[in-house]
Formats: C-alpha cells, sequence, structure tokens
C-alpha cells in the first residue's frame, strides 16, 4: 500500500489501487461524488479525472486520459473541490472539440465568456414551457408524418448498418425553424464514432457550409469511456449556453447514444455494482433522463433547446434496455427500418412504428398548412392497410386480389419510392412535401379517403 501524505487540505501524494482507468485513493476527507481531480504523474504530465465514488476516507477516481504509466507513489493528487466545467462562449459556432470540449480543429481555444458546469441545472417543471412551433427538418417522411417541434426530444432507433450517420448529418445541416432565420443553432455530439465517420460529420458540415452554425464535440472510438460519458454533457452545457443566455433555438443531436451507454456499464462493471437488465446499471433510466430532460423551453427566456438523440439497437430489438428507457423519457420515436434500406431506401424511415407525441398540437392552420393533420393521418392509415394487403398477397397471390387492393398495392410502393425515397442531399420545404403527400394520396379514389374533409378533397386531391 503507498503512503499517503497530505499537502494541503485537498493535496494528497500515493494512491492505493489501480484497476484500468479507475483508482482508489485512501486518507482522502471532505471530497465530493463527481468532483473534478488533477492527477500529477511520475513523468510531471497533468492528467484530470473525476470522482466516481466516495466513500468514509475512500474516494474511487477515473482518469480521463487513462492510467496507462500509473505508479501507487503518484506524486501528487489534486481535488479542486468543483465539478468538471466547460468554458463556453459564442466563439464556439463554427468549431470542432473533442469530448471534453477541448479543440482538435488545429485552432486556439476560443476565448471564453463564463465557465459552465457541464452537469447544468435541472429546469423547474413550473419554468417549462409546453414545446411548440415546427421545425423543418427537409425531409418529407418527418416533416409530414413525424413533426419535430421546437423543444421536444425525439430520438431515432437505429440498427447496425442502417445509414442513421447520413440521417444524422442530414438533420442538422437542413434543420430550421419555419419563419425564424435567425438565432438557430445546431451542437452536434458523437460518442463512441470511428475516425472515418467523425471526418464524414465534418465535412459534411464544411461543404454544405453550415459549419458556422454547428458546435461539434467528436469523441472517438479510442478515447476513454469516461470521455464518452462526458461528451453529451459538454454538449449540453454548450446548448444551455447559447439558448438560456444568448436567446437562440439550439438542435442538440447526440450519437450514437448505445455508445454512451456501453461506457456506463463497462465504468459500472469497473466499479463492481450490481449489474441490471443486460448487464447495465439500475441507473440507466436516472441516468438517461438527466440528458434528455435538459432539453425545453423555460417560460419567458426567448432560446430553446431540442433534442434528438440516435441510438442503434442491438439486432434491432426495439425492447432492448436502451430504446425501451428512452422511449419511456422522450415524445415519440423516429424508427429505421431495414427492411426499406434493403429496398434502396432512404431515409429508411419506417411509416408505422414512428410517433410524434407533439405533433398533433402544433401542425395545422396557422402553424403550418391547414391540410397537413388530415393528410398526415390518411397516409398512415392507408400505409397500414398497404402492409395488410402484402401480408394477404403472400397468401393468395397478386393475382388474386380485388381491385382496390391492387391500388393500395400501387399507392404503396410510390409511397416508398417517390414519398419516403429522397436524395442525402435534397432539402424539401414543407409545402413540397405536403403536396407529394397528395400526389401519392390520388393513386387511390377519393371513397377510399376517409380521414380527409370534402373540402380538402376539392382543394388538393389530383392538383
Amino acid at each position: 500500500m503507498a503512503t499517503l501524505s497530505l499537502y494541503n487540505n485537498r493535496d494528497y501524494t500515493g494512491i492505493h489501487d489501480v484497476t484500468g482507468p479507475l483508482f482508489v485513493i485512501a486518507g482522502i476527507h471532505d471530497v465530493g461524488y463527481n468532483e473534478l481531480v488533477e492527477i500529477v504523474d511520475a513523468q510531471g504530465v497533468t492528467r484530470q479525472g473525476i470522482t466516481l465514488e466516495v466513500a468514509k476516507g475512500l474516494a474511487v477516481v477515473q482518469v480521463f486520459g487513462g492510467t496507462g504509466g500509473f505508479s501507487l507513489a503518484v506524486p501528487r493528487v489534486k481535488f479542486t473541490g468543483r465539478a468538471f466545467t466547460l468554458e463556453v462562449s459564442t466563439a464556439m459556432l463554427g468549431r470542432v472539440f473533442n469530448g471534453l470540449g477541448q479543440p482538435v480543429d488545429h485552432m486556439p481555444a476560443p476565448i471564453p465568456e463564463r465557465t459552465a458546469d457541464v452537469n447544468g441545472l435541472p429546469i423547474n417543471p413550473t419554468a417549462r414551457d409546453y414545446p411548440n412551433r415546427f421545425i423543418q427538418t427537409g425531409i418529407s417522411s418527418i416533416d409530414v408524418m413525424n413533426t419535430l417541434v421546437r423543444g421536444q426530444k425525439l430520438p431515432i432507433f437505429s440498427g447496425n448498418g442502417l445509414p442513421h450517420d447520413a440521417l444524422a448529418a442530414q438533420i442538422a445541416r437542413q434543420a430550421r425553424i419555419m419563419g425564424d432565420t435567425e438565432g438557430f443553432a445546431v451542437v452536434f455530439a458523437a460518442m463512441g464514432v470511428k475516425h472515418d465517420i467523425a471526418q464524414f460529420f465534418i465535412d459534411s458540415f464544411e461543404e454544405s457550409g453550415v459549419l458556422e452554425k454547428v458546435v461539434t464535440f467528436l469523441s472517438l472510438a479510442d478515447a476513454p469511456s469516461i470521455e464518452r460519458i462526458m461528451t453529451p454533457r459538454a454538449a449540453l452545457a454548450c446548448a444551455e449556453f447559447l439558448a438560456f443566455e444568448k436567446e437562440m433555438h439550439v438542435l442538440v443531436i447526440m450519437t450514437d447514444m448505445g455508445n454512451y451507454c456501453e461506457a456506463l456499464r463497462e465504468i459500472s462493471t469497473l466499479r463492481g455494482e450490481i449489474p441490471a437488465r443486460k448487464g447495465y446499471p439500475g441507473y440507466l433510466y436516472s441516468d438517461l433522463a438527466s440528458l434528455y430532460e435538459r432539453a425545453g423551453i423555460i417560460r419567458g427566456l426567448k432560446g430553446s433547446i431540442t433534442q434528438v438523440p440516435i441510438l442503434t439497437m442491438p439486432n434491432d430489438d426495439i425492447t432492448h434496455p436502451v430504446p425501451d428507457l428512452t422511449g419511456y423519457i422522450t415524445e415519440g420515436q423516429i424508427v429505421l427500418e431495414r427492411e426499406l434500406s434493403r429496398k434502396g431506401i432512404y431515409p429508411p424511415i419506417a411509416g408505422l412504428p414512428s410517433l410524434s407525441r407533439l405533433m398533433k398540437d402544433n401542425i395545422g392552420l396557422g402553424m403550418t398548412r391547414e391540410d397537413h393533420p388530415h393528410l398526415a393521418s390518411q397516409l398512415f392509415a392507408c400505409y397500414a392497410r398497404v402492409k395488410d394487403v402484402r401480408s394477404l398477397a403472400l397468401v393468395i397471390g397478386e393475382e388474386e386480389l380485388s381491385t382496390i387492393d391492387r391500388r393500395y398495392l400501387e399507392f404503396g410502393d410510390a409511397f416508398e419510392q417517390r414519398f419516403l425515397t429522397q436524395g442525402r442531399h435534397e432539402d424539401r420545404s414543407l409545402d413540397q412535401s405536403l403536396d407529394l403527400g397528395w400526389a401519392i394520396l390520388s393513386l387511390l379514389p377519393p371513397e377510399e379517403l376517409h380521414r380527409i374533409t370534402a373540402e380538402e378533397i376539392n382543394k388538393f386531391y389530383g392538383k
């Protein structure tokens, strides 16, 4: 056991044990959970860490850069008495940082306007305003059928090999609030991504000319697990500054939350905690909620935070703990379907499992277009009928279907190939998407459209 000596009230030498990226220090006092720690190793290099667990006279610390080269007689351990913070400013727009908020774009650190605690502060529920105003993504299947609303938390459930990275970049490039051309920004956080994917995001933002309104946090796959855990917190601290102090509307895209939860499970295992479902810690729900609930609108303030977390489902299992718990916290989900992807459809957004729970209160006359609610409902209903007809055709053969059933098959093919399918750089306006929806519906006879009024049929059908 190393000898422990006290430099001052919060500076120590010597550690008790090292396990992977964690070390245990004994004989300490007045140390808090989640406290920032500075460690000077035997070569005089300073590393940072954070306390994960505190007991009487003991603390477990995770080192951001790992514990490689550590010895038990490490020269100095300093507990700073504060949480991990991020220096924030509007100069962060257009910049690229690692998961800890350090610049990685070969430019000097931006001049800070203030220091923010990455853990943020919970929004008082009584001060929250109801999410409102349509955010246009330029993607028909989202804008028409799964509308994103300012202040909403709308996750994307994907699977390995599906194009969620391309969809995330497209949303970041194209998203904007209808009727508000100023004060919109994107905070993009990527966790556990490979180097080529990280470069794809950067190139995508640069080539499209939107990099100046995007703050990018990239935690690569070879970064320590603790960096993956800090990345969304640093991104949200930046978003809170831009939204609630600089009065901007901020869209936060976080990918991949599956990698974040894997890092959480890894650290939980190292700490020897009792595992819950599939080895994840029992506090997975509350940990995810501490991130997702930082989205919203505060009454009396002009800014807002909207979240689009993206997660990959192992084996496309929507009942897996991560998507399952995410669904309880957020307001809907957009599901990517492997069958559509195999057909070459991009984005492969599933028509029926996808849902935006706040959509109904933020579309229609005075908000989007008067026909939007009924059109979306009719598209859902008709596509559900298509699924039934396709199942029937597999049993009796397509040639045995009725005339109207064949019309539904024609509608289903057109819906997937013309409405759902669009280019990765194709930015459709809401009017274009709605008009395209009407063009697809016009393949069916008017008497099949039970969710649309006669006035809407006269105005839009077949036009």
